[in-house]
Protein backbone atom coordinates (compact mmCIF):
# COMPACT_ATOMS: atom_id res chain seq x y z
CA UNK A 1 0.00 0.00 0.00
CA UNK A 2 1.43 3.38 -1.06
CA UNK A 3 1.18 5.21 2.26
CA UNK A 4 3.82 6.87 4.40
CA UNK A 5 3.29 4.32 7.18
CA UNK A 6 1.63 0.93 7.51
CA UNK A 7 0.76 -0.26 11.02
CA UNK A 8 0.00 -3.98 11.29
CA UNK A 9 -1.80 -4.92 14.50
CA UNK A 10 -1.11 -8.58 15.11
CA UNK A 11 -2.80 -10.91 17.57
CA UNK A 12 -0.99 -14.21 17.97
CA UNK A 13 2.67 -15.02 17.40
CA UNK A 14 3.14 -14.29 13.70
CA UNK A 15 1.94 -12.03 10.90
CA UNK A 16 -0.59 -13.48 8.47
CA UNK A 17 1.15 -14.77 5.29
CA UNK A 18 -1.41 -12.77 3.29
CA UNK A 19 0.74 -9.68 3.94
CA UNK A 20 3.35 -11.10 1.57
CA UNK A 21 6.67 -12.86 1.68
CA UNK A 22 8.71 -9.68 2.25
CA UNK A 23 6.85 -8.72 5.45
CA UNK A 24 6.71 -12.33 6.66
CA UNK A 25 10.48 -12.71 6.24
CA UNK A 26 11.21 -9.36 7.85
CA UNK A 27 9.03 -10.12 10.87
CA UNK A 28 10.41 -13.65 11.12
CA UNK A 29 13.99 -12.35 11.20
CA UNK A 30 13.11 -9.71 13.80
CA UNK A 31 11.46 -12.35 15.96
CA UNK A 32 14.41 -14.72 15.67
CA UNK A 33 16.88 -11.98 16.62
CA UNK A 34 14.81 -10.85 19.59
CA UNK A 35 13.93 -7.47 18.10
CA UNK A 36 10.22 -8.30 18.23
CA UNK A 37 8.67 -10.02 21.23
CA UNK A 38 5.16 -11.39 20.82
CA UNK A 39 3.81 -9.83 23.97
CA UNK A 40 1.16 -7.14 24.28
CA UNK A 41 2.56 -3.63 24.08
CA UNK A 42 5.61 -4.69 22.06
CA UNK A 43 6.25 -3.29 18.58
CA UNK A 44 8.75 -3.26 15.73
CA UNK A 45 9.58 -0.23 13.58
CA UNK A 46 11.26 -0.61 10.17
CA UNK A 47 12.22 2.36 8.00
CA UNK A 48 11.92 1.85 4.23
CA UNK A 49 11.41 -1.92 4.39
CA UNK A 50 12.61 -3.68 1.25
CA UNK A 51 9.82 -4.83 -1.05
CA UNK A 52 7.11 -2.93 0.86
CA UNK A 53 5.28 0.02 -0.72
CA UNK A 54 4.90 1.86 2.58
CA UNK A 55 7.90 3.98 3.59
CA UNK A 56 7.55 2.92 7.22
CA UNK A 57 6.34 -0.32 8.70
CA UNK A 58 5.24 -0.86 12.29
CA UNK A 59 4.17 -4.22 13.68
CA UNK A 60 2.32 -3.84 17.00
CA UNK A 61 1.36 -6.85 19.10
CA UNK A 62 -2.20 -7.04 20.47
CA UNK A 63 -3.14 -9.09 23.53
CA UNK A 64 -6.20 -10.49 21.76
CA UNK A 65 -8.73 -9.65 19.06
CA UNK A 66 -10.86 -7.28 21.18
CA UNK A 67 -11.33 -3.60 20.36
CA UNK A 68 -9.65 -2.72 23.66
CA UNK A 69 -6.52 -4.70 22.81
CA UNK A 70 -6.63 -3.37 19.24
CA UNK A 71 -6.69 0.22 20.50
CA UNK A 72 -3.73 -0.38 22.83
CA UNK A 73 -1.70 -1.93 20.01
CA UNK A 74 -2.61 0.85 17.57
CA UNK A 75 -1.55 3.40 20.19
CA UNK A 76 1.82 1.63 20.54
CA UNK A 77 2.22 1.69 16.78
CA UNK A 78 1.40 5.38 16.54
CA UNK A 79 3.83 6.10 19.36
CA UNK A 80 6.60 4.80 17.12
CA UNK A 81 5.49 7.25 14.41
CA UNK A 82 5.05 10.42 16.49
CA UNK A 83 8.54 11.70 15.70
CA UNK A 84 8.33 10.67 12.04
CA UNK A 85 7.24 12.59 8.98
CA UNK A 86 4.46 10.15 8.14
CA UNK A 87 1.55 12.07 6.65
CA UNK A 88 -0.63 9.17 5.49
CA UNK A 89 -1.18 6.14 7.70
CA UNK A 90 -2.87 2.81 7.15
CA UNK A 91 -3.80 0.28 9.82
CA UNK A 92 -4.23 -3.40 9.02
CA UNK A 93 -5.03 -6.36 11.24
CA UNK A 94 -3.51 -9.82 11.47
CA UNK A 95 -5.25 -12.54 13.45
CA UNK A 96 -8.21 -10.25 14.18
CA UNK A 97 -11.41 -11.10 12.34
CA UNK A 98 -13.90 -9.84 11.68
CA UNK A 99 -12.74 -6.25 11.86
CA UNK A 100 -15.70 -4.22 13.09
CA UNK A 101 -16.92 -0.74 13.85
CA UNK A 102 -15.49 -0.88 17.38
CA UNK A 103 -11.99 -1.58 16.02
CA UNK A 104 -12.23 1.32 13.56
CA UNK A 105 -13.49 3.72 16.23
CA UNK A 106 -10.67 2.62 18.52
CA UNK A 107 -8.07 3.32 15.82
CA UNK A 108 -9.38 6.84 15.22
CA UNK A 109 -9.37 7.64 18.94
CA UNK A 110 -5.85 6.24 19.33
CA UNK A 111 -4.66 8.47 16.49
CA UNK A 112 -6.39 11.54 17.95
CA UNK A 113 -4.70 10.89 21.30
CA UNK A 114 -1.28 10.36 19.73
CA UNK A 115 -1.55 13.52 17.65
CA UNK A 116 -2.92 15.80 20.38
CA UNK A 117 -0.61 18.48 21.74
CA UNK A 118 -1.71 21.51 23.76
CA UNK A 119 -0.25 24.66 22.21
CA UNK A 120 -2.62 27.53 22.95
CA UNK A 121 -0.57 29.19 25.71
CA UNK A 122 2.72 27.45 24.87
CA UNK A 123 4.10 28.79 21.58
CA UNK A 124 7.41 27.05 22.29
CA UNK A 125 5.74 23.62 21.99
CA UNK A 126 7.16 21.52 19.15
CA UNK A 127 4.98 20.90 16.10
CA UNK A 128 2.47 18.13 16.69
CA UNK A 129 2.38 15.00 14.54
CA UNK A 130 -0.72 15.48 12.39
CA UNK A 131 -1.29 12.80 9.71
CA UNK A 132 -3.55 13.95 6.89
CA UNK A 133 -5.35 10.63 6.53
CA UNK A 134 -6.02 7.33 8.26
CA UNK A 135 -6.99 4.23 6.27
CA UNK A 136 -8.28 1.02 7.79
CA UNK A 137 -7.47 -2.02 5.63
CA UNK A 138 -10.37 -4.47 5.78
CA UNK A 139 -12.23 -7.13 3.84
CA UNK A 140 -15.01 -6.06 1.51
CA UNK A 141 -17.64 -7.51 3.80
CA UNK A 142 -16.28 -5.48 6.73
CA UNK A 143 -16.23 -2.13 4.91
CA UNK A 144 -19.65 -0.86 5.97
CA UNK A 145 -19.11 -1.53 9.68
CA UNK A 146 -15.59 -0.11 9.53
CA UNK A 147 -16.84 3.08 7.87
CA UNK A 148 -19.48 3.47 10.59
CA UNK A 149 -16.77 3.11 13.21
CA UNK A 150 -14.57 5.66 11.46
CA UNK A 151 -17.41 8.18 11.34
CA UNK A 152 -18.34 7.65 14.98
CA UNK A 153 -14.72 7.72 16.07
CA UNK A 154 -14.12 10.94 14.15
CA UNK A 155 -17.06 12.65 15.88
CA UNK A 156 -16.08 11.42 19.34
CA UNK A 157 -12.45 12.39 18.75
CA UNK A 158 -13.56 15.94 17.90
CA UNK A 159 -15.55 16.04 21.15
CA UNK A 160 -12.61 14.69 23.16
CA UNK A 161 -10.24 17.26 21.66
CA UNK A 162 -12.70 20.06 22.41
CA UNK A 163 -12.95 18.88 26.02
CA UNK A 164 -9.17 18.59 26.40
CA UNK A 165 -8.54 22.01 24.88
CA UNK A 166 -11.10 23.66 27.16
CA UNK A 167 -9.91 21.94 30.34
CA UNK A 168 -6.21 22.45 29.59
CA UNK A 169 -6.59 26.21 29.25
CA UNK A 170 -5.47 28.13 32.33
CA UNK A 171 -8.26 29.56 34.45
CA UNK A 172 -7.39 33.16 33.50
CA UNK A 173 -8.27 32.19 29.91
CA UNK A 174 -10.99 29.61 30.48
CA UNK A 175 -13.50 31.68 32.44
CA UNK A 176 -17.26 31.11 32.74
CA UNK A 177 -17.77 33.76 30.04
CA UNK A 178 -15.26 32.01 27.75
CA UNK A 179 -17.06 28.68 28.23
CA UNK A 180 -20.32 30.36 27.27
CA UNK A 181 -18.68 31.81 24.15
CA UNK A 182 -17.43 28.36 23.14
CA UNK A 183 -20.90 26.89 23.58
CA UNK A 184 -22.33 29.62 21.37
CA UNK A 185 -19.68 28.95 18.71
CA UNK A 186 -20.52 25.25 18.73
CA UNK A 187 -24.20 26.09 18.41
CA UNK A 188 -23.61 28.39 15.46
CA UNK A 189 -21.42 25.86 13.65
CA UNK A 190 -23.61 22.82 14.30
CA UNK A 191 -26.98 24.57 14.30
CA UNK A 192 -28.27 23.97 17.78
CA UNK A 193 -29.76 26.50 20.18
CA UNK A 194 -27.72 27.97 23.05
CA UNK A 195 -29.05 30.16 25.86
CA UNK A 196 -26.80 31.76 28.47
CA UNK A 197 -28.26 33.03 31.74
CA UNK A 198 -26.34 35.73 33.64
CA UNK A 199 -26.37 36.53 37.34
CA UNK A 200 -29.59 38.55 37.21
CA UNK A 201 -31.38 35.79 35.32
CA UNK A 202 -30.29 33.25 37.94
CA UNK A 203 -31.36 35.56 40.77
CA UNK A 204 -34.84 35.88 39.25
CA UNK A 205 -35.14 32.11 39.05
CA UNK A 206 -33.96 31.67 42.65
CA UNK A 207 -30.73 29.73 42.11
CA UNK A 208 -29.46 30.43 45.60
CA UNK A 209 -27.04 27.49 45.77
CA UNK A 210 -25.34 28.22 42.43
CA UNK A 211 -25.06 31.93 43.16
CA UNK A 212 -23.68 31.29 46.66
CA UNK A 213 -20.63 29.61 45.11
CA UNK A 214 -20.20 32.41 42.56
CA UNK A 215 -20.35 35.19 45.18
CA UNK A 216 -16.65 35.24 46.04
CA UNK A 217 -15.36 35.78 42.50
CA UNK A 218 -15.05 38.85 40.31
CA UNK A 219 -15.73 36.63 37.29
CA UNK A 220 -19.47 36.71 36.52
CA UNK A 221 -21.26 33.34 36.57
CA UNK A 222 -22.81 31.86 33.46
CA UNK A 223 -25.57 29.25 33.32
CA UNK A 224 -25.36 27.63 29.87
CA UNK A 225 -28.23 25.70 28.28
CA UNK A 226 -27.68 24.11 24.84
CA UNK A 227 -30.30 22.14 22.90
CA UNK A 228 -29.81 19.71 20.04
CA UNK A 229 -33.20 18.82 18.54
CA UNK A 230 -32.81 15.70 16.42
CA UNK A 231 -36.25 14.21 17.07
CA UNK A 232 -39.87 15.36 17.26
CA UNK A 233 -40.53 18.33 19.51
CA UNK A 234 -42.65 16.23 21.87
CA UNK A 235 -40.03 13.58 22.49
CA UNK A 236 -38.53 13.90 26.00
CA UNK A 237 -34.83 14.77 25.82
CA UNK A 238 -31.78 13.23 27.38
CA UNK A 239 -30.27 15.88 29.66
CA UNK A 240 -26.56 16.07 30.46
CA UNK A 241 -25.42 18.35 33.28
CA UNK A 242 -21.74 19.27 33.60
CA UNK A 243 -20.00 20.87 36.58
CA UNK A 244 -18.32 24.05 35.35
CA UNK A 245 -16.10 25.33 38.16
CA UNK A 246 -13.43 27.02 36.04
CA UNK A 247 -11.18 27.35 39.09
CA UNK A 248 -11.64 25.95 42.57
CA UNK A 249 -9.64 27.41 45.44
CA UNK A 250 -11.96 25.76 47.93
CA UNK A 251 -13.34 29.17 48.88
CA UNK A 252 -13.08 30.07 52.57
CA UNK A 253 -12.36 26.37 53.24
CA UNK A 254 -9.27 26.92 51.14
CA UNK A 255 -7.31 24.05 49.64
CA UNK A 256 -3.61 23.37 50.32
CA UNK A 257 -1.30 25.14 47.87
CA UNK A 258 0.27 21.95 46.53
CA UNK A 259 -1.24 20.96 43.16
CA UNK A 260 -3.91 23.65 43.44
CA UNK A 261 -3.03 24.60 39.85
CA UNK A 262 -4.82 21.41 38.80
CA UNK A 263 -8.10 22.92 39.97
CA UNK A 264 -8.41 24.53 36.54
CA UNK A 265 -9.56 21.00 35.58
CA UNK A 266 -12.58 21.32 37.89
CA UNK A 267 -14.68 22.18 34.86
CA UNK A 268 -13.92 18.77 33.32
CA UNK A 269 -17.59 17.80 33.62
CA UNK A 270 -18.65 20.88 31.68
CA UNK A 271 -15.98 20.27 29.06
CA UNK A 272 -17.03 16.64 28.57
CA UNK A 273 -20.72 17.48 28.34
CA UNK A 274 -20.07 20.07 25.65
CA UNK A 275 -17.69 17.67 23.90
CA UNK A 276 -20.38 14.98 23.87
CA UNK A 277 -22.85 17.54 22.49
CA UNK A 278 -20.39 18.29 19.67
CA UNK A 279 -20.06 14.58 18.87
CA UNK A 280 -23.83 14.02 18.91
CA UNK A 281 -24.53 17.10 16.78
CA UNK A 282 -21.99 15.81 14.25
CA UNK A 283 -23.53 12.33 14.06
CA UNK A 284 -27.10 13.69 14.02
CA UNK A 285 -29.01 10.84 15.73
CA UNK A 286 -32.78 11.06 16.07
CA UNK A 287 -32.91 12.19 19.66
CA UNK A 288 -33.32 15.40 21.60
CA UNK A 289 -30.42 16.37 23.83
CA UNK A 290 -30.14 19.20 26.36
CA UNK A 291 -26.82 20.11 27.94
CA UNK A 292 -26.74 22.28 31.07
CA UNK A 293 -23.52 23.84 32.38
CA UNK A 294 -23.53 25.94 35.55
CA UNK A 295 -20.21 27.80 35.31
CA UNK A 296 -18.46 29.95 37.90
CA UNK A 297 -15.32 30.24 40.01
CA UNK A 298 -15.04 29.27 43.69
CA UNK A 299 -12.92 32.01 45.27
CA UNK A 300 -12.37 33.45 48.78
CA UNK A 301 -13.17 37.12 49.30
CA UNK A 302 -15.12 39.42 51.58
CA UNK A 303 -18.25 38.49 49.63
CA UNK A 304 -17.65 34.73 49.65
CA UNK A 305 -20.04 32.31 51.30
CA UNK A 306 -18.85 31.17 54.75
CA UNK A 307 -18.96 27.82 56.56
CA UNK A 308 -22.22 27.71 58.46
CA UNK A 309 -24.13 29.93 56.01
CA UNK A 310 -27.56 28.68 54.94
CA UNK A 311 -28.77 29.15 51.36
CA UNK A 312 -32.00 28.32 49.57
CA UNK A 313 -31.68 26.24 46.42
CA UNK A 314 -33.85 26.55 43.31
CA UNK A 315 -35.88 23.58 44.59
CA UNK A 316 -36.78 25.52 47.76
CA UNK A 317 -34.74 23.19 49.97
CA UNK A 318 -32.27 24.89 52.30
CA UNK A 319 -28.61 23.91 52.62
CA UNK A 320 -26.18 24.54 55.46
CA UNK A 321 -22.79 25.04 53.80
CA UNK A 322 -20.49 23.28 56.22
CA UNK A 323 -17.55 23.23 53.80
CA UNK A 324 -17.20 25.73 50.96
CA UNK A 325 -14.90 23.29 49.13
CA UNK A 326 -17.90 21.04 48.56
CA UNK A 327 -19.14 23.55 46.01
CA UNK A 328 -19.71 21.32 42.99
CA UNK A 329 -22.84 19.76 44.45
CA UNK A 330 -24.18 23.26 45.18
CA UNK A 331 -24.05 24.40 41.57
CA UNK A 332 -25.25 21.02 40.33
CA UNK A 333 -28.31 20.86 42.58
CA UNK A 334 -29.77 24.00 41.01
CA UNK A 335 -28.95 22.69 37.53
CA UNK A 336 -30.65 19.37 38.33
CA UNK A 337 -33.75 21.24 39.49
CA UNK A 338 -33.66 23.41 36.36
CA UNK A 339 -33.59 20.21 34.26
CA UNK A 340 -37.13 19.34 35.43
CA UNK A 341 -38.61 21.91 33.04
CA UNK A 342 -37.55 19.79 30.06
CA UNK A 343 -39.51 16.73 31.29
CA UNK A 344 -36.47 14.57 30.54
CA UNK A 345 -36.40 10.86 29.79
CA UNK A 346 -33.15 10.70 31.79
CA UNK A 347 -30.63 13.09 33.37
CA UNK A 348 -26.93 12.35 33.75
CA UNK A 349 -24.72 14.75 35.68
CA UNK A 350 -20.94 14.69 35.23
CA UNK A 351 -18.56 16.22 37.74
CA UNK A 352 -15.05 16.21 39.10
CA UNK A 353 -16.86 16.01 42.39
CA UNK A 354 -14.85 14.30 45.13
CA UNK A 355 -11.33 13.32 46.03
CA UNK A 356 -12.96 10.41 47.83
CA UNK A 357 -13.84 8.86 44.46
CA UNK A 358 -10.17 8.97 43.48
CA UNK A 359 -9.28 7.13 46.69
CA UNK A 360 -11.98 4.53 45.98
CA UNK A 361 -11.39 3.91 42.28
CA UNK A 362 -8.08 5.45 41.32
CA UNK A 363 -7.65 6.88 37.84
CA UNK A 364 -9.08 4.14 35.61
CA UNK A 365 -12.81 3.96 36.35
CA UNK A 366 -15.21 6.87 36.73
CA UNK A 367 -17.67 6.42 39.59
CA UNK A 368 -21.24 5.63 38.50
CA UNK A 369 -24.14 6.28 40.88
CA UNK A 370 -27.77 5.50 40.12
CA UNK A 371 -30.68 3.67 41.71
CA UNK A 372 -32.22 2.94 38.30
CA UNK A 373 -31.14 -0.53 37.16
CA UNK A 374 -32.00 0.15 33.52
CA UNK A 375 -29.91 3.32 33.42
CA UNK A 376 -27.03 1.57 35.18
CA UNK A 377 -27.06 -1.23 32.59
CA UNK A 378 -27.14 1.26 29.72
CA UNK A 379 -24.35 3.38 31.18
CA UNK A 380 -22.15 0.34 31.80
CA UNK A 381 -22.79 -0.95 28.27
CA UNK A 382 -21.90 2.48 26.87
CA UNK A 383 -18.71 2.58 28.91
CA UNK A 384 -17.65 -0.81 27.53
CA UNK A 385 -18.47 0.18 23.95
CA UNK A 386 -16.56 3.45 24.33
CA UNK A 387 -13.57 1.86 26.15
CA UNK A 388 -14.26 4.56 28.75
CA UNK A 389 -14.84 2.50 31.90
CA UNK A 390 -17.03 3.31 34.88
CA UNK A 391 -17.80 1.38 38.06
CA UNK A 392 -21.08 1.33 39.95
CA UNK A 393 -21.02 2.68 43.50
CA UNK A 394 -23.73 2.21 46.21
CA UNK A 395 -26.59 4.56 47.01
CA UNK A 396 -28.11 2.87 50.06
CA UNK A 397 -30.52 5.03 52.04
CA UNK A 398 -28.38 4.70 55.18
CA UNK A 399 -25.76 7.00 53.67
CA UNK A 400 -28.30 9.82 53.58
CA UNK A 401 -28.24 10.21 57.37
CA UNK A 402 -24.81 11.85 57.15
CA UNK A 403 -26.37 14.92 55.52
CA UNK A 404 -28.62 15.84 58.45
CA UNK A 405 -28.39 19.42 59.71
CA UNK A 406 -29.77 21.19 62.79
CA UNK A 407 -30.09 24.46 60.88
CA UNK A 408 -31.24 23.58 57.35
CA UNK A 409 -32.93 20.84 55.35
CA UNK A 410 -29.49 19.31 54.78
CA UNK A 411 -25.79 19.92 55.13
CA UNK A 412 -23.61 19.99 52.05
CA UNK A 413 -21.11 17.44 53.40
CA UNK A 414 -21.36 14.29 55.46
CA UNK A 415 -17.87 13.67 56.78
CA UNK A 416 -14.91 11.76 55.35
CA UNK A 417 -16.26 8.18 55.34
CA UNK A 418 -17.92 7.38 52.01
CA UNK A 419 -17.45 10.94 50.80
CA UNK A 420 -18.17 10.18 47.14
CA UNK A 421 -21.35 8.36 48.14
CA UNK A 422 -22.70 11.08 50.44
CA UNK A 423 -22.00 13.65 47.69
CA UNK A 424 -24.11 11.56 45.31
CA UNK A 425 -26.81 11.22 47.99
CA UNK A 426 -26.91 15.01 48.21
CA UNK A 427 -27.50 15.27 44.46
CA UNK A 428 -30.10 12.51 44.56
CA UNK A 429 -32.33 14.72 46.71
CA UNK A 430 -32.82 16.96 43.66
CA UNK A 431 -33.68 14.22 41.15
CA UNK A 432 -37.00 12.82 42.34
CA UNK A 433 -38.91 13.66 39.16
CA UNK A 434 -36.89 11.76 36.54
CA UNK A 435 -34.47 8.82 36.08
CA UNK A 436 -30.98 9.95 37.03
CA UNK A 437 -27.33 8.91 37.05
CA UNK A 438 -24.24 10.66 38.39
CA UNK A 439 -20.67 10.24 37.11
CA UNK A 440 -17.86 11.28 39.44
CA UNK A 441 -14.86 11.83 37.15
CA UNK A 442 -12.45 13.33 39.69
CA UNK A 443 -10.01 10.49 39.01
CA UNK A 444 -10.40 10.29 35.23
CA UNK A 445 -10.84 13.83 33.86
CA UNK A 446 -7.13 14.64 33.94
CA UNK A 447 -3.69 13.19 34.52
CA UNK A 448 -1.08 14.60 36.87
CA UNK A 449 2.69 14.36 36.92
CA UNK A 450 4.88 14.61 33.83
CA UNK A 451 1.92 13.84 31.55
CA UNK A 452 -0.28 16.48 33.23
CA UNK A 453 -3.30 17.37 31.15
CA UNK A 454 -6.98 16.76 30.49
CA UNK A 455 -8.09 13.37 29.15
CA UNK A 456 -11.40 14.38 27.57
CA UNK A 457 -13.20 11.65 29.48
CA UNK A 458 -16.04 10.72 29.58
CA UNK A 459 -16.97 12.16 26.17
CA UNK A 460 -16.92 8.66 24.65
CA UNK A 461 -19.12 7.14 27.35
CA UNK A 462 -21.65 9.98 27.15
CA UNK A 463 -21.80 9.88 23.36
CA UNK A 464 -22.35 6.13 23.26
CA UNK A 465 -25.01 6.45 25.95
CA UNK A 466 -26.93 9.09 23.98
CA UNK A 467 -26.61 7.08 20.75
CA UNK A 468 -27.89 3.97 22.53
CA UNK A 469 -30.94 5.87 23.75
CA UNK A 470 -31.60 7.07 20.18
CA UNK A 471 -31.33 3.52 18.83
CA UNK A 472 -33.76 2.18 21.42
CA UNK A 473 -36.38 4.77 20.52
Amino acid sequence: MAVDALVIVAAGDAVDPAFGQQIASLVGDATASGDLLWKKGKSLYVHRPAGVAAKRLVVAVAADASAKAFKAAVAAGFSALKTSGAGTVAVAASGIAPLGDAHAEAAVLALADAAYLYRHSKPSAPPAWQPSSLTIVCAKGEARAVQQGLDRGDAIAAGVIFAREAANRPANLCTPSWLAQQARKLGKTHRFAVEVLDRKDCEKLGMGAFLAVARGSDEPPRFIVARYDGAAAGQPPVVLVGKGITFDTGGISIKPAGEMDEMKFDMGGAASVLGALLAVATLKPRINLVCIVPACENMPSGRAVKPGDVVTSLSGQTIEILNTDAEGRLILCDALTYAERFKPQVVVDVATLTGACVIALGHHHSGLFSADETIVAQMQAASLAALDPCWRMPLDDEYDDALKSNFADMGNVGGRPGGAITAAMFLRRYTKHYPWAHLDIAGTAWRGGAAKGATGRPVGLLTHFVLSRAARR
